[in-house]
């Protein structure tokens, strides 16, 4: 791949009455300025639906309807599988429903992306019915206090 950008080749043609260093240099400039418009064009991750639609693929867009909860961790996953997706609230139901639209360009990463997605999710439903340490440990206080007897003893030692 390295070998390919070194040998890139740019045509380039302008009209000029002198060839100097300082048009050259304006002429360079105007080249790179529209290579970089050309290059910021494309969007990445989580973007506007229109942005999605025209897209710069030509593949197809489809849609999933998620809960509130399930907002964030998908979008943690589609960052880490580099999905283009837009994420769209309908608030006139209670509560509310989301929906994502993502480009399936490739069919194999969303199924992978959608898998990784459902098993962590249902890891976490996993972890959150385990109880904390503290309220294990509030439970486990009486108990201890029970087991516990006081012994109130004074002893006085006569000074002599």
């Amino acid at each position: 791949m390295q070998e390919y950008n070194n040998e890139k080749i740019v045509a380039l043609s302008f009209k000029s009455t002198k060839v100097t260093t300082n048009v050259l240099v304006k002429v360079l400039k105007k080249l790179l300025e529209l290579q970089k418009k050309r290059n910021s064009v494309i969007i990445h991750g989580k973007q506007p639906l229109k942005a999605l639609i025209r897209g710069n693929d030509n593949a197809s867009v489809t849609n999933i309807e998620i809960n509130d909860q399930n907002i964030k961790a998908f979008e943690k996953t589609a960052r880490k599988y580099g999905i283009d997706y837009s994420l769209k609230k309908d608030s006139s139901e209670e509560p509310p429903r989301y929906t994502i639209f993502f480009r399936a360009k490739d069919s194999e990463i969303m199924t992978t992306a959608f898998k990784d997605f459902l098993n962590s999710h249902s890891a976490n439903k996993e972890n959150n019915k385990k109880t904390s340490i503290i309220t294990r440990l509030k439970e486990l206080t009486p108990q201890k206090n029970k087991e516990r007897t006081r012994e109130k003893t004074r002893t006085r030692e006569a000074e002599r």
